[in-house]
């Protein structure tokens, strides 16, 4: 036998089974929808594999074999939800500048308190020096936020532990 109509034999029949095998699947859903009362619903994940499923058959194709939803409704699924993954809409990032550290924050409100002479410069220019990056603006909206002071009137104020090793 010639390798042309051996493949044309195998290629045939896996098509003949192919579509066999749609056809029952289809005539089980039918009688299988034709059961369920109500609505269907489904999950974001299901839809997706319907819609993903559903653009490359084709509307034609899809009015045949569609029993839970209309062709429509499967197409706008594939817009709304597989093509959803190229809009970059995973890779933006929140709006407005990204919070502080928590532990920068506590060594600024540490460094104001135990230097009450420093003023947010000082402080902003210390923390580059151990490898921080934050403006002076920065960390006066920290110290600001936990209620303390500027440099000035830090200052003036005497906790009870310097005044008693002051006298």
């Amino acid at each position: 036998m010639d390798w042309k109509h051996l493949l044309a034999y195998i290629t045939g029949t896996v098509d003949q089974e192919l579509l066999l095998r749609n056809e029952y699947l289809v005539t089980e859903n039918r009688i299988l929808r034709h059961q369920i009362k109500g609505r269907v619903r489904l999950t974001d994940g299901a839809r997706k594999a319907l819609a993903d499923i559903g653009y490359k058959l084709g509307k034609q194709a899809l009015q045949e074999v569609a029993t839970i939803v209309t062709p429509d409704t499967i197409l706008a699924w594939h817009r709304r939800l597989v093509a959803q993954k190229c809009d970059g809409s995973t890779k933006r990032k929140a709006p407005g500048r990204p919070p502080i550290d928590p532990e920068l924050e506590a060594l600024v409100v540490r460094m104001a308190q135990e230097n009450r002479s420093w003023g947010y410069d000082r402080i902003g220019g210390a923390l580059a020096n151990l490898g921080y990056t934050i403006s002076d603006q920065t960390v006066g909206n920290i110290l600001k936020r936990h209620g303390i002071p500027p440099a000035p009137e830090r200052r003036k104020t005497v906790t009870w532990r310097e005044f008693i090793h002051i006298h």
